[in-house]
């Protein structure tokens, strides 16, 4: 099935929203509760703050659709990390921080992933800068292997909130 990847609009919002909630919990690890990741989803994933985020200009919402359908997304964010660990980690400058990528699970496997991968590093690419960086869950080991195939090295661990619970993230990045 051909995917093709462009930049969402604000009129993506909500169909963005809907691919973020039934694609988030998967990436949580098994002992985050249905209640945490439920108060993420609203806090973080809603369409409002998807609106947000599509008219922020150190922003950069990727969408890949097959069959008219949104079924992934790659989020990039511009700038320094903001948590000093993660700075401390990433040395790299200019940087991006792909902070969110996801994929509606009936579409794994079928190129949606590396389709999203393959545009958000050409896109910072063109932006010129030193590398991109990452946080995945570090019982996460699906992402994780995509992400060293990707080119992508471990360099550090940072915290990740989720509700009311704490959960371990590697810092993940890829020099160009």
């Amino acid at each position: 099935m051909p995917v093709t990847v462009d930049r969402a609009g604000l009129w993506d919002a909500e169909a963005l929203s809907d691919v973020a909630a039934a694609t988030f919990p998967l990436a949580c690890p098994p002992h985050a509760t249905a209640d945490d990741i439920e108060s993420f989803i609203a806090e973080v994933l809603s369409g409002e703050r998807f609106g947000e985020y599509l008219t922020d200009p150190a922003r950069i919402v990727l969408k890949a659709v097959a069959n008219g359908d949104i079924v992934g997304y790659a989020m990039l964010h511009y700038g320094d990390p903001a948590d000093s660990e993660v700075a401390k980690a990433i040395n790299l400058r200019p940087t991006i921080e792909i902070s969110k990528m996801y994929v509606l699970p009936d579409h794994h496997g079928a190129g949606v992933s590396q389709a999203l991968m393959n545009a958000a590093l050409k896109q910072a690419r063109d932006e010129a800068v030193a590398g991109v960086w990452l946080g995945v869950n570090q019982e996460n080991v699906r992402a994780q292997r995509f992400y060293l195939e990707h080119g992508f090295e471990r360099v550090g661990t940072k915290t990740f909130t989720v509700g009311s619970q704490l959960f371990h993230d590697f810092i993940m990045r890829r020099v160009f």
